[in-house]
């Protein structure tokens, strides 16, 4: 017989609608393009927008993307968006937002998108999770360029980078002195809020890209530094090659994904003195020089196929209370314990329980009476023992989403919380507790349909 567990973690496999949300446009949004035709000859059901012409509205209890004269009913249980190009307006940054507080999986997440944009972010995350990067120090200022040329200690020439800058843009290479603080002097001048990183320069003939969905490596290459340059983006002319990662590159590699909290990222990275140094992950990695080193490589068809398993649609949770009041239908508002224990099941107080066939009646909260179908029977280990709990499902409304849960009914009345939802409705509900979060009302009421949220 099947358990309870193995029954949670199985894989489910379902078709999904994709929202490709780029910045790019015309030449540049080659690889939103792949990804479109790509899930058109997957039979998915798919929308390109552009950023600035893209909204989200709720009418009528359904949330719709809006491009241009396009638009399409999306919800969080069957839609994922993939974010192409790297936005930076407040404006595109809170559309991904609002996207992910209604439970739609964005790869990548916002977090994701403003780490990888800012080369010190990224700098300093990957240094939180110990892996090897060439020695970076942040230049806030003009005045503190010597300063921090004396922290880097180490020899000309190096990097100057800019901290926003993809395709090998902002990247300098320095090869003096005096050359650093014309350069310094000149950033400076065009924006004197300009933030730069000065990073030591290890020579290298080429430097290797590893693209990541989840937990899964789909393609890799390795490539040449330019002649005459000192850069290997594949953007900039640089050839490329297959490259095979050792186990400890991918362990690595995985890590490096992990720091920056992405789902599906390039890693790149110099094998300098045995292992890997790291020089950066991008959050909207391209697929033409990848395919070119790997034959037969699709990566729009791996990456679209990977989501396809629920269990790999990350999702960014929501934060609530360890108390928080929770609509449970019919009952009402219920002051619910989120409770991360062992239970596999939600427990509902509930007394004058009477079974009839394969329905259950009970009283709860209030002396409200209701009448449901009987799902199984369960034996709870409790610190009086066992008790065996009938098992109904119950429809749960909570920052707005609704979600069918299944509730071990049990007698609470010297327990003090009516309502435990436990980890795996807390999984389902995709909410994570946050200890200095209070109680609050979190139910919404008497929204605008019509309003943009």
């Amino acid at each position: 017989m099947e358990t309870f567990s193995q029954f949670l973690s199985e894989q489910t496999t379902e078709d999904y609608k994709v929202i490709i949300l780029t910045v790019e446009v015309g030449d540049k949004s080659k690889t939103a393009t792949k990804f479109e035709q790509q899930a058109k000859k997957m039979g998915m059901e798919v929308l390109l927008c552009e950023f600035k012409k893209t909204s989200l509205t709720f009418d009528d209890g359904k949330y719709i993307i809006n491009n241009k004269d396009d638009s399409m009913e999306i919800s969080s249980k069957d839609t994922v968006v993939f974010i192409r190009g790297t936005p930076t307006r407040d404006s595109h940054l809170d559309l991904i937002s609002e996207l992910e507080r209604i439970g739609i999986t964005c790869v990548n997440s916002r977090t994701t998108i403003q780490i990888c944009a800012d080369k010190y972010r990224s700098y300093v995350r990957l240094k939180d999770f110990r892996l090897d990067q060439p020695k970076s120090v942040l230049v806030p200022t003009e005045e503190d360029i010597d300063s921090a040329l004396e922290e880097l200690d180490t020899k000309f020439p190096i990097i100057l980078k800019t901290l926003r800058g993809a395709g090998g843009v902002g990247v300098i290479f320095v090869e003096s002195k005096r050359a650093l603080d014309s350069l310094v002097q000149l950033i400076y001048k065009q924006n004197k809020d300009a933030d730069i990183l000065i990073q030591e320069y290890i020579k290298t003939d080429s430097d290797v890209r590893v693209v990541i969905a989840g937990s899964d490596v789909i393609g890799t290459m390795e490539r040449e530094v330019v002649e005459g340059d000192f850069r290997s983006n594949y953007t900039q002319g640089a050839g490329v090659k297959s490259y095979d990662l050792s186990e400890e590159e991918i362990r690595q590699c995985l890590i490096a994904a992990k720091a920056v909290e992405g789902d599906f990222v390039a890693v790149d990275f110099i094998p300098y003195k045995g292992k890997p140094y790291f020089l950066e992950v991008n959050s909207s990695p391209g697929t033409e020089g990848i395919e070119e080193a790997n034959s037969g490589l699709n990566i729009a068809k791996e990456v679209l196929e990977h989501y396809k398993d629920v269990n790999k649609r990350y999702k960014v949770p929501i934060k609530c209370g360890y108390h928080e009041m929770v609509n449970i239908k019919p009952f009402g508002e219920i002051e619910t314990k989120f409770d991360t224990g062992n239970s596999a099941f939600s427990v509902l107080h509930a007394t004058d329980i009477k079974m009839n066939s394969n329905n259950i009646t009970f009283t709860t909260v209030g002396g409200k009476t209701h009448t449901a179908k009987l799902e199984r029977e369960y034996k709870a280990r409790t610190g009086g023992g066992v008790d065996e709990r009938p098992i109904v499902k119950l429809e749960v409304e909570f920052m707005g989403h609704t979600h069918e849960l299944m509730f071990g009914l049990d007698d609470r009345s010297k327990r003090g919380t009516d309502v435990l939802l436990n980890r795996f409705a807390m999984k389902e509900m995709n909410v994570m507790v946050d200890p200095q979060r209070k109680l609050l009302l979190t139910t919404m009421k008497g929204k605008d349909d019509n309003e943009s949220r």
